[in-house]
This record gives C-alpha cells, sequence and structure tokens, in this order.
C-alpha cells in the first residue's frame, strides 16, 4: 500500500503540467522560487522572487496583477473603512464587523502596520513599470506574454509583519504566537475564462494560481517553522523534523534557513516561534501529520489537548478519504496561529486545540486547496462544503467508539445509518447549519448565494449564507437525489475536478449526471434566489372507504415531497412525489419502508392530493419530510396528529 500511494502522488505531480492545459478548460500555472531573510528584531523581512508563469490560456496578456495582501493592515485602508463602516449595524444589539478586526487597523502604530512594498519586477531580465494600489499591484508589460508561453518574472520586495489583526501577524496576545505568516509574499493574480481577479483584500475569501512553490526562509536559530511543503534539509534543521532515528547535524551560524518545497499548491504559509512544540504521527500509508504548538514546558492539559488533535487527524483521515477522496499531499500540518482558524495547502493556522476548528480546517483541503474554487464568487462551495464535512467527521469521531457493530469489512467505521422515520435519530449533523438559515431568512438580511464574499451588506448574511446554507445545500441534496447518491455525487466531484477550479456550474453538471436527475432548478432557486421552501398538510376527507389528502405549496420555492402516513396499527407508508422539474425520482432510501411513487409535481399548480385505501379513522399521523432535511421555514403545518 504504501508503495501504492507514493506511486499515486509521483503520478500526479509529474503529469501536473497536463492539469493546467486541459482540453477545453485552460487554467494557468505560477511557480515560485523564494527567498527571505527574516530580522526578527525588527518584524521585517527583505525577499526576492522568480515566478515562471506559464499562460496556457487562448489570450495575449499586456498586463497582470499581484496581491500585496499586507497593505491593508494600515489606517484607512478598505479593510478598515469596511470595517468600521460595518461596526455602525448593530444585529441582536451587537456591531456587525469582525469582532478581530473592530477598529484595530486604524488604531496601528507605524512600527505596527503591516506592509509589502515592491523595489523592482523585471520581465525576462526587462524592468517593468508598476503601480501600487493598495493590496493591488497593477504591471503594465513592456512586451505582452503571449498564448501558449512561459515568462519569468523576478522581483524584489520587502515587507513589516502587522501586528496581529486578521489571519497573519505578529505577537498575537490570545496566543502569544510570535509570527502568522500567511498573504506574507507578493501573491499573482488568478486569470481565467472570466478574466483577471485583483481582488483586493477587503475581508474575506482567495483565488490562487497552482504551481510549485520553492522557499528559502532564513531566520534566527531559535525559531521553530511549520508550514506549506517538504522540508527539504530536515536533517540540517532538527526539531522533530530529522528522519527518524537519525542526528541532525546543524550549522552554528546565527540563522537557519528552511528550505520547504510544495507541489501543486496555489498558496504558501508558515509559522514561527522559539517555544513550538512539535508533534509528529505517521497514518499508515498515509501522510505524515505535524503539530506544532506554543506552551509552557510543563503543562499537560495543553500537551493532551494538542496530542488529541494529532491522534484524531489519524483516527479520521480513512472516514475523510471514504467519504470525500484521497488526500495526494505526503504532509498535513496542524499550526498554532492566526486568530481563529485558516486554511492553507499542507497546513492550517489554529488559534487553539479545538478539534470541531481542526476538522474544518483540514476538510478544506479537499474544498478549498484541491479543489480550489474561486470563494470570492463561490464562497458557500468552500465554506458551506466544508462545513457539512466537518459535521460529519465530527459525528464518526464522536461515535466511532460507540458503534463497533458498525465497523466495515474494510476497517472503517461509517457510523449509524440515519433512519428517515425514526424519531430518535431526528437531531442530525447538520441541525445547527438548518436553524442558523432559518434564523437569517427570518431576519429579512438574507441575500443570493450568487453574492461576492465581500460584498454581502452584513457580516451575518454572509456567515450564515456561506456557511450555513452551504451546507444545508449539500444535505437537501441528499433528500432530493437520496442520501448515499448524494455521497457518490461528492466523490465523483473531487475525483473529475480536482486541481481544476470548478464552479457551481460544473458541480450541478456532476450531480445531474451521477444522479440522474435534472438539478438545474436547485441551482436557479437556492443559491441564485432568496426564495424559500413552505409546504403543509392542507386537509384529510374520506370517500368510498378511502382517504385522500391534500398537500399544499406555500412557500415560492418547489421541492419533491416525502409524505409518512403512521396508521394506528403501527404500520406505516411512504408517499413520495417527485418535482416535475426533475425529469426523475430518488430511489428507494429505506427498503424496509414500502413507498408509492407518484407522478410529478408541477411547481404551477400551489395543491396536490395523494390517497391511501385506508379509511380515516385507520390514520394515526401524516407527516411531510419526517427526515426533516428539506429546509421548510414553517414546519409547523407539516405533521397532522389524529387522537381518535
Amino acid at each position: 500500500m504504501q508503495k501504492t500511494y507514493t506511486w499515486l502522488l509521483t503520478c500526479l505531480l509529474s503529469c501536473s503540467g497536463s492539469l493546467f492545459a486541459q482540453s477545453g478548460r485552460w487554467q494557468q500555472e505560477a511557480d515560485y522560487k523564494m527567498t527571505i531573510d527574516m530580522d526578527v528584531s525588527t518584524n521585517r523581512f527583505t525577499g526576492t522572487q522568480e515566478l515562471i508563469y506559464t499562460n496556457n490560456s487562448p489570450d495575449t496578456l499586456k498586463k497582470i496583477y499581484y496581491h500585496l495582501y499586507w497593505n491593508a493592515f494600515q489606517p484607512n485602508s478598505m479593510m478598515d473603512s469596511r470595517s468600521q463602516e460595518l461596526g455602525k449595524t448593530k444585529i441582536g444589539n451587537r456591531p456587525d464587523w469582525d469582532g478581530r478586526v473592530r477598529d484595530r487597523i486604524a488604531q496601528l502604530k507605524p512600527e505596527e502596520i503591516g506592509y509589502q512594498k515592491v523595489h523592482s519586477i523585471k520581465l525576462n531580465g526587462v524592468a517593468q513599470e508598476y503601480k501600487v494600489l493598495e493590496t493591488i499591484l497593477e504591471v503594465k508589460l513592456s512586451k505582452p506574454i503571449l498564448p501558449k508561453s512561459k515568462a519569468v518574472l523576478t522581483m524584489d520586495f520587502e515587507a513589516q509583519v502587522p501586528l496581529q489583526v486578521r489571519r497573519s501577524g505578529r505577537d498575537n496576545p490570545s496566543t502569544g504566537v510570535r509570527y502568522s505568516m500567511s498573504q506574507w509574499y507578493p501573491k499573482l493574480c488568478e486569470y481565467d475564462a472570466d478574466g483577471w481577479h485583483p481582488n483586493p483584500y477587503v475581508a474575506r475569501e482567495f483565488y490562487g494560481v497552482w504551481g510549485n512553490f520553492d522557499v528559502k526562509i532564513s531566520i534566527d536559530r531559535s525559531y521553530i517553522l511549520g508550514g506549506t511543503g517538504y522540508l527539504q534539509n530536515a536533517n540540517a534543521i532538527g526539531y522533530g523534523y530529522e528522519t527518524p532515528g537519525s542526528k541532525p547535524v546543524v550549522p552554528g551560524t546565527k540563522k537557519l534557513t528552511w528550505h520547504f518545497k510544495a507541489p501543486l499548491v496555489h498558496d504558501f504559509v508558515w509559522a514561527a516561534d522559539p517555544d513550538y512544540k512539535h508533534i509528529v504521527r505517521q497514518v499508515p500509508n498515509g501522510p505524515t501529520i505535524h503539530v506544532l504548538y506554543k506552551g509552557k514546558q510543563k503543562d499537560e492539559k495543553n500537551d493532551a489537548a494538542w496530542t488529541k488533535v494529532a491522534d484524531a487527524a489519524v483516527d479520521v483521515l480513512p472516514f475523510i478519504e471514504k467519504k470525500f477522496g484521497k488526500y495526494p499531499y505526503k504532509q498535513y500540518s496542524f499550526i498554532h496561529g492566526g486568530d481563529g482558524g485558516m486554511e492553507y495547502p499542507m497546513a492550517t493556522l489554529v488559534a487553539g486545540p479545538g478539534l470541531g476548528t481542526a476538522f474544518h480546517e483540514w476538510m478544506h483541503s479537499w474544498y478549498q486547496m484541491i479543489l480550489g474554487t474561486n470563494e470570492s464568487k463561490y464562497a458557500w462551495m468552500d465554506e458551506g462544503f466544508t462545513s457539512f464535512a466537518e459535521s460529519l467527521v465530527s459525528a464518526y469521531y464522536a461515535e466511532r467508539d460507540k458503534d463497533k457493530a458498525a465497523i466495515t469489512s474494510s476497517g472503517i467505521s461509517t457510523g449509524p445509518k440515519r433512519s428517515i422515520v425514526d424519531p430518535s435519530m431526528k437531531e442530525s449533523p447538520h441541525a445547527g447549519a438548518y436553524q442558523n438559515y432559518f434564523a437569517l431568512v427570518k431576519s429579512g438580511l438574507e441575500e443570493p448565494l450568487t453574492t461576492h464574499a465581500d460584498h454581502f451588506e452584513t457580516n451575518f448574511a454572509y456567515s450564515i449564507a456561506s456557511y450555513s446554507k452551504g451546507e444545508v445545500f449539500l444535505e437537501q441534496l441528499g433528500y432530493i437525489v437520496g442520501a448515499d447518491q448524494r455521497d457518490q455525487i461528492l466523490l465523483d466531484y473531487y475525483n473529475q475536478w480536482k486541481f481544476k477550479h470548478p464552479t457551481v456550474n460544473d458541480f450541478i453538471r456532476v450531480a445531474e449526471k451521477s444522479s440522474g436527475i435534472e438539478l438545474d432548478w436547485y441551482q436557479e432557486y437556492w443559491v441564485n434566489t432568496t426564495k424559500t421552501i413552505d409546504y403543509g398538510i392542507d386537509s384529510l376527507f374520506e370517500q368510498n372507504g378511502a382517504t385522500t389528502i391534500r398537500l399544499k405549496r406555500t412557500g415560492k420555492m418547489p421541492m419533491p415531497v416525502d409524505v409518512l402516513i403512521t396508521y394506528r396499527d403501527g404500520s406505516k407508508e411512504l408517499h413520495y412525489i417527485p418535482l416535475y422539474q426533475m425529469f426523475g425520482s430518488k430511489p428507494v432510501e429505506d427498503p424496509a419502508l414500502p413507498r408509492k411513487v407518484y407522478e410529478a409535481w408541477k411547481w404551477t399548480h400551489p395543491t396536490y392530493l395523494i390517497s391511501t385505501s385506508k379509511k380515516l379513522q385507520d390514520i394515526k399521523s401524516v407527516e411531510i419530510d419526517p427526515s426533516t432535511r428539506m429546509a421548510d421555514v414553517n414546519p409547523r403545518d407539516n405533521k397532522l396528529e389524529l387522537n381518535w
């Protein structure tokens, strides 16, 4: 198995060039080589960057753009202004700004601000004209980059690490971590079929170009680093990275140079602290897990919490890969740093050892680091899909010791099967997401999921839409096509679109092909609008010994409908009504439950009749959507109890 894993990874990376130039779906490639020299006394560093840019597009590029993220951490920046403006809006008597940012940027002193200064940039050795527009660097090329050609871009730059405000920074008082180095280098903006994406750093999401990173970081020898990629000189560094059983040979210089290489990633993060502790775990036939955290020399409780993160990662990875796809890299690092949890390729920054946060950030490897959607446009496909996965992984981890009987022949616990009729099983791992979504609808602040991440009117609406409504999207998809089919869709999506920047249209097409059900209507209603679902039981009546039940649709979003009829003798029947636009129906989910399938309900018709051959007095209850997977905003009229 180890040989198979290594071969797969080698094949993936050696064939990376073909991933960037697919038939009918091109994408760019950016290979970075960077060397930086860090001065921990001034919190500044100098750097050089060589970027080999492959223009796989059919377009001639006359200019290029870079991100200069740290320029956001200066008074009166777009991030500063936007945060303070959002703070003027009160939701639940609280300012709507991000509590980590607030008005802190406006109060930064000159030695506390962040900046990235470009001193020179050359194209194939020729100096270029450029303009700094806060967090975006615009470069007008003296010679255009032609289609299907390569260009070498070289740069000299320097930076000052900002006081920790958001994601990156230094000297976070809540964690004590010295350096959280994310968004730390001039990063080329993405160019795709929609053109350039020079999104200013206002608050949120990212979009990057895949490539290979070769990074050398010189820093005071007392500092321990963790980050993206594979440490090339581990035996000259030590600190737990050395080859097991070997003794590191560390040079006696004041600084050590850490040399990382990271193949096929779209960003690079690192963090550093002289007091990091380093835990290493090896997943059988899989990646090495690194956990780096700051703590006192003797703090058994803290040590145990971070050790649990390392051990839990080993425990859950087989389940994750079975459910969501194979992890393609040879390592992953959980690094104490940042201001909450923030994902990067092969690594995450986490402010503490909470397992929920660790699972969430790790699942971003699948739903951002490997699939690489444009988070600015499709934040819900990143955060929502990740939240869906986190909920399942957390539930699996919690149940893995309780449910020994569910161990499969492959040695992976699948957890309990959730019945669609057993009331004791109704509390699903996704219940919190549904409640958040309902609260958003009730607030009147909901905006369509198509809204650009930085342009939501409130942080409240963005957060619930992207995380919770995105999570509901997938759980509700299981209601539409069947949970097992939804799980297959996720695997198909990952395998077909990893390293290819998929859009929502790509996901829907995978879902349609996999399920045989038309789903463009689901995208139209759930993603493009804020229309809501509301079905109810209108009336029951008996005629000639048979009972007819009339259902009503009050909400503006149509759905297929499951109706469970429970009889006084304890028997049950599921009555299933497909939606006309589906042009198909979901398969049986519970073979033990008799199911009657009806002709499709047309969205133009507000009511629908179903029937049973039994008398009205034989019925104990009628319930719409007994699995509660349909996000019905008014479930009060979904169940009728008949107390004869």
